[in-house]
């Protein structure tokens, strides 16, 4: 399975957990608004990785430059770690810039760092910002 994820770039990764949903996918929007703005966003790719639904308006959306996916809400450590991985794969594979996830339960954070420490991730993925809302 290594082989492939494996990329000649690292991919930026940031994590938001905690907060509401709403909370969380805002943040992530801002964060995104700021990057666009600082880079020649056409030629970046975004991903983002949202655990729950949204319970109203989406501030997020996905567009050419920003791959979204939403998985629904399920610890990414226990009963949700296999549609967490399915979907992180997949969206590794689109070659991303950056990289933001975010979870609903910030204490289950340090497993979510552990399973993210694996040789298969740790190659190619470089942590740049833990946020706890």
């Amino acid at each position: 399975m290594a082989s492939k994820l494996e990329s000649t770039k690292l991919t930026k990764l940031t994590i938001v957990a905690g907060g509401s949903y709403s909370e969380r996918e805002a943040w992530i929007t801002t964060a995104l608004q700021k990057l666009c703005a600082q880079s020649a966003a056409e030629y970046q790719k975004y991903g983002v990785l949202l655990e729950g639904l949204p319970t109203g308006s989406m501030s997020l959306q996905a567009s050419s430059n920003i791959k979204l996916e939403r998985i629904a809400p399920g610890c990414f450590c226990c009963i949700g770690q296999i549609a967490m991985r399915v979907t992180l794969n997949r969206l590794l594979r689109q070659g991303l810039s950056h990289l933001f996830i975010a979870m609903n339960d910030a204490e289950h954070l340090p497993a979510l760092n552990t399973s993210l420490s694996s040789p298969t991730y740790a190659s190619i993925l470089q942590r740049e910002n833990e946020i706890i809302l």
